[in-house]
């Protein structure tokens, strides 16, 4: 079958590689799509995908069997919806669905309806209230927008004067809601499942480097690396997880009348009383995507398919066994902030040298024969071995043998796992 892939990110670089490495799939077109997916099939940056018209007459034009939404803005804006009602089969929520995502109030007051173990929490679309509680609750605290923020709209407020300044920016702009947590303490993990609207199946954990340096200190960013599996998500915890968060949440969307229907991506709390709820995404993560689905032995096609269809019943999702992977985030220098574009990168193919590595592209263009940077993170260095620590060591060589002098990279990926391993703990 013909599919197509929306998106333009390093997401949807590894995504491109798993889907075209199906033989399901007969051709893939990727849209807008950057110079890694091309690698994959056929790019069309002249599908505009906020156009939803536009792309549902691409799909009938080319005779579309699936397609698969990788980024949260289109899902939110309900282009699932608009392609379904057509007929079009398309991966990913409805635009009601997408609100697990979409609205981080939302999702605090169905965790409150169905007792999933989460922060206590507060909303506000006022600053004098929003003040008033902070005080009375001190610091630390969180502050986080209501709305979608690339990663990058939560402030972990160790003072009160940090969580004030956070709530004034945020509330600053028309309309905005902001939600505002108890500081949960523990250590944070990335737990997967897709889902058909009733059931789920678990595909895959990790864990991530939300901020930009080393020791993770810095802003937070989207992510500057991450490694699968998350080893401290024993198959106890997972079965607790599908058990108390994921189960109940299908439950509550479905008694709404909005199932959910695609990949929900638990942001997960470790804590001393069990694992909780920090926050839902409704897609594959970036850069989680990079280090899950290299590592699936499974056809990813058939799994999207039947998740379509409402039906999961018979889809088990396999992993390579006794097989790490590690992702190393390369960023344009001024990330999270502005950012140098237009700077050259090469190298690519001798890091590709290195066994079991692949570089994912994210924000970058080809102009004249030549790659250049042009957003905030450019490549996703991804390796596998037997380890994390055989990971992390092929990724570094790898980056080692890029030549971009405006690119950084955190140099610590891996390093909790890394340490687990050491002291004898299993992958």
């Amino acid at each position: 079958m013909k599919i197509l892939l929306i998106g333009s990110g390093g997401r949807e670089h590894a995504l491109a590689r798993a889907l075209a490495q199906s033989p399901l799939c007969a051709r893939l077109f990727t849209a807008p799509g950057n110079p890694g997916t091309a690698r994959h099939g056929e790019n069309r940056p002249d599908l505009d995908v906020a156009d939803h018209a536009a792309v549902r007459a691409f799909c009938e034009r080319e005779g579309i069997g699936l397609v698969v939404v990788g980024p949260e803005a289109p899902l939110v804006a309900g282009l699932v919806d608009d392609l379904a009602a057509a007929g079009i089969r398309a991966f990913g929520p409805t635009r009601a669905a997408a609100r697990l995502e979409g609205s981080k109030g939302f999702t605090k007051e169905l965790c409150a309806e169905r007792g999933i173990p989460t922060a206590g929490f507060a909303r506000f679309a006022e600053i004098e209230p929003a003040l008033a509680y902070l005080r009375e609750r001190g610091a630390p605290i969180v502050v986080k927008a209501d709305g979608l923020a690339a990663g990058k709209g939560v402030t972990v407020a160790e003072t009160l004067d940090q969580a004030e300044a956070a709530a004034r920016a945020l509330l600053a702009e028309p309309g905005a809601e902001i939600v505002v947590e108890e500081c949960l303490f523990g250590e944070e993990a990335s737990f997967f499942a897709l889902c058909d609207g009733t059931r789920a199946v678990a595909i895959g954990t990790a864990q991530d480097h939300k901020r930009v340096f080393d020791g993770d200190r810095g802003p937070n960013t989207g992510g500057m690396g991450a490694y699968s599996p998350a080893a401290i998500l024993t198959p106890a915890l997972e079965r607790e997880v599908m058990e108390t968060i994921i189960a109940p949440t299908l439950d509550g969307m479905r008694a709404r009348g909005t199932p959910f229907t695609g990949i929900l991506y638990a942001g997960l709390m470790l804590t001393e009383a069990g694992p909780k709820l920090i926050e839902y995404n409704t897609r594959f993560g970036d850069p989680e995507a990079q280090v899950l689905l290299p590592r699936l032995a499974s056809d990813l096609v058939p799994a999207l398919l039947s998740a379509c269809d409402g039906d999961l019943s018979g889809v088990a999702i396999a992993f390579e066994e006794g097989r790490a992977a590690l992702t190393v985030v390369m960023a344009a220098a001024g990330y999270p902030g502005t950012v140098v574009r237009g700077s050259a990168i090469e190298g690519i193919d001798r890091a590709e040298a290195v066994e079991d590595v692949f570089v994912y592209q994210a924000g970058t263009r080809e102009e004249d024969g030549r790659l250049l940077s042009d957003g905030g993170r450019v490549l996703a260095v991804t390796a596998l071995g037997a380890t994390v620590t055989e990971a992390q060591g092929r990724a570094y060589a790898a980056v080692a043998r890029i030549d971009w002098p405006d690119g950084f990279c955190r140099r610590d990926i891996g390093a909790r796992a890394i340490a687990r391993e050491a002291q004898g703990g299993a992958i």
